[in-house]
């Protein structure tokens, strides 16, 4: 899954608004890897602009669509994502 920022610089010049549901985000998030959903997630410094990467292990794709609007930065209008699914892993 990638989090897509509202805007390049968003990193770097979120408000105080964004950065709280931001903190949401982050809570959000971590509850899902407690739950065993997510494996990881976090930001990619990108330098053409930072944005957010998670990988999630689920057995059915309709459910990266309930995370996603679940998501407190989605539910906000701050972020979308881009998700794909991975056919395999190598261990």
């Amino acid at each position: 899954m990638k989090l897509i920022p509202p805007r390049a610089t968003f990193a770097r010049d979120m408000t105080p608004a964004e950065a709280k549901v931001m903190q949401e985000h982050i809570l959000y998030w971590k509850v899902l890897i407690r739950k065993g959903i997510c494996l990881t997630f976090g930001p990619v410094l990108d330098p053409a602009g930072v944005f957010g990467v998670a990988i999630v292990g689920v057995e059915d794709v309709s459910i990266i669509e309930d995370i996603e609007l679940n998501d407190p930065s989605v539910r906000e209008g701050i972020n979308v994502f881009q998700s794909f699914p991975m056919i395999a892993t190598v261990d």
